[in-house]
């Protein structure tokens, strides 16, 4: 009788407002169908979350409010749900807030709302910093204790997998018949994904892991070639998404999957890497006046795609990007310390543009994204330890990865995070160009493969120093 009572009164209430315009009511049944979800089937709430991910579409539900729907409202259930079963059964596994990528998000975390109560738009920083924790406790916290079992890494990957390949499809149906028109081609992944960086990113991301799952000894049969096809159509993405930095970010993480396997050590991979820095540095006269040079600017055809890379003279996205990048510095420079605050980069940044520096498609309104790299917008936005919080999680989240491969007593295991690892180390690559971890499109893969590694990293078996071969004798001496 209560049960009818209530139904009742609501259905008179939302039909009252349904016809003063306010259609939230409405909601309530469907917000309690998700919380009955995550209370009874906890783990496959994850999954339907990363299974719509890939569909959801923002939209302004109030001025100033917008989310994507429906999975951002997913988050916010699922992490008020997370804390109260952690508060209630005192059951989370400590051994995984101790590891030391955990300390290294939990520190940024800490550091971001510090800066965000020095913020110079605290509103918009503070909705950034919770936007942050619902990305991150549900797929990182909470996904490292799931993936404890390991089918529900192979179930988490597919359930995206699944929605991605769908927008897949659509887009490069759209491509086919836009050869002639590259602006409409970096269009055709919209409502799903708001441009080709995102949408290309994100396909960068998953080639690494698909490719595992086509040889992992659990992949037999029709999965093993559902495997190849999944591969495949995320190849040709690849392809017609005319992501310059997702290539890159591809041929990255191949180069280094060479060098691990060659078995070099990841301290002298930073090296390597560090020289090569320091070595543009010495030469970057010589090496700006050559990329001058080069007029080639974005375009459909592969070879000129390519060529236009280093384009930093004419191409209108490369010099944006230089725009945006020289615009954080001068922001930065001002408050090296705490930055300007999380999130407000874009909505400040326009005052500190040059007219020198401007291409065709700056604006003022701050509309068109953030400081497109995930180095330089930390360190604006956050000051100094905010980058280097952002570089540590990134460094330690690879070294976990390599030392497991290098260290499980499982091969399937060692193997699995490797191409996890790699998958990250594809965003750490295009994070110098884009930074996409304040949207659910990339958040939702990014934090949930870390989670994949950290949980391999905690629960998987080790060798012993007995499992590795005998070392040969030494050679004796002729007396």
């Amino acid at each position: 009788m209560w049960a009818v009572a209530a139904t009742l009164v609501f259905a008179v209430a939302n039909s009252v407002l349904l016809l003063k315009d306010f259609y939230y009511l409405s909601l309530i049944p469907l917000a309690g169908l998700v919380l009955l979800l995550f209370v009874t089937r906890f783990e496959t709430g994850l999954l339907c979350m990363a299974l719509f991910t890939p569909f959801a579409i923002n939209m302004a539900l109030m001025p100033k409010m917008e989310l994507s729907m429906p999975v951002e409202p997913m988050m916010i259930l699922f992490t008020l749900m997370f804390f109260f079963r952690v508060l209630a059964t005192r059951s989370y596994d400590l051994r995984l807030l101790r590891h030391p990528v955990t300390l290294c998000l939990l520190a940024s975390m800490v550091w971001m709302l510090f800066t965000t109560c020095t913020s110079q738009l605290p509103f918009v920083s503070f909705k950034y910093w919770l936007a942050r924790l619902w990305f991150v406790v549900p797929f990182f916290f909470a996904a490292a204790q799931i993936f404890r079992d390991k089918r529900r890494i192979r179930q988490f990957f597919w359930c995206y997998a699944i929605g991605l390949i769908a927008v897949i499809l659509i887009a490069t149906a759209k491509t086919l018949g836009n050869f002639s028109d590259l602006q409409t081609l970096h269009r055709v992944m919209k409502p799903f994904y708001n441009d080709h960086t995102a949408y290309g990113c994100v396909i960068a991301l998953f080639i690494p892991a698909a490719f595992y799952f086509i040889f992992s000894r659990n992949s037999k049969g029709w999965g093993r070639l559902l495997s190849l096809a999944i591969m495949a159509l995320l190849v040709v993405g690849l392809f017609f998404s005319y992501c310059r930095a997702a290539w890159l970010s591809v041929l990255g993480a191949i180069g280094v999957y060479v060098l691990v396997r060659m078995g070099m050590k990841v301290k002298w991979m930073v090296l390597l890497f560090g020289v090569a820095v320091g070595v543009f540095f010495v030469y970057q006269s010589d090496v700006l006046y050559k990329l001058g040079k080069n007029h080639q600017d974005s375009s459909y055809d592969l070879a000129g795609q390519i060529k236009s890379i280093s384009n930093i003279s004419t191409d209108a996205s490369n010099l944006e990007r230089l725009n945006r990048w020289a615009s954080a510095v001068r922001m930065w420079k001002e408050s090296p310390v705490v930055g300007c605050g999380p999130g407000t980069y874009q909505f400040l940044y326009a005052s500190y543009q040059r007219s020198y520096q401007l291409s065709t498609i700056s604006t003022n309104a701050g509309n068109l994204g953030n400081a497109h790299s995930e180095y330089i917008g930390p360190m604006t936005e956050q000051g100094v330890p905010g980058v280097v919080l952002v570089i540590a999680l990134f460094m330690t989240t690879f070294a976990t990865g390599v030392r497991v491969y290098r260290t499980a007593r499982d091969r399937q295991v060692a193997n699995m995070a490797l191409a996890f690892t790699l998958s990250l180390l594809t965003y750490y690559i295009h994070g110098v160009f884009n930074n996409f971890l304040d949207t659910d499109k990339l958040s939702v893969p990014f934090w949930a493969f870390t989670a994949v590694v950290v949980a391999l990293d905690v629960y998987s078996e080790k060798k012993s120093p007995g499992d590795e071969p005998p070392s040969l004798p030494p050679v004796a001496k002729n007396e």
